[in-house]
């Protein structure tokens, strides 16, 4: 049993790791948004789509050590982390409370600074579609409509956009 609730400790401190990891480079995105910063937006995009792999892959390795705990202790494999804590030595009950409570409210930090960079990344498609309406009046930006789809393409008339131009 002591093996199997390191290995929790150990995997739920990863997973810790890896939810802030994944805070630092919501915040960059938001930095770039702000900022202007077409290059380093880009960069994030990657960054937050691999590390994105990376936690889930942490929450992965998390649940297999729980459910290797919970085999430990005789429970089922589907008892719930919380549901560990009463069945475990005292002594290490506060540290996984602890360890449970930071990954939860940092899980939380990280879907809002996700909300408010979609909110934001959203806003800037807005306003960059109202620039290209602006700019050649007749076209319509090709985004997604309430049904998912791309509606079919107009091409962009040639006079209108070298007008534009100047």
């Amino acid at each position: 049993m002591n093996v199997a609730l390191q290995q929790l400790i150990e995997a739920l401190r990863q997973e810790l790791q890896q939810y802030g990891e994944m805070l630092a480079l919501l915040e960059q995105q938001q930095d770039g948004v702000l900022h202007r910063r077409a290059e380093q937006l880009l960069q994030t995009v990657d960054a937050i789509q691999a590390q994105a792999r990376v936690l889930q892959q942490a929450r992965e390795h998390r649940e297999t050590c729980r459910g290797a705990l919970a085999r430990a202790l005789g429970l089922s494999e589907s008892v719930g982390l919380s549901d560990l804590i009463p069945h475990l030595p005292a002594e290490y009950r506060p540290l996984l409370e602890a360890l449970i409570q930071e990954n939860n409210d940092l899980l939380v930090r990280v879907q809002q600074r996700a909300r408010q960079n979609h909110l934001l990344l959203h806003r800037a498609v807005e306003l960059m579609q109202k620039l290209i309406a602006a700019c050649l009046p007749g076209s319509t930006p090709q985004t997604y409509n309430g049904q998912g789809q791309v509606p079919s393409a107009q091409p962009w008339p040639t006079s209108t956009l070298l007008n534009a131009i100047g």
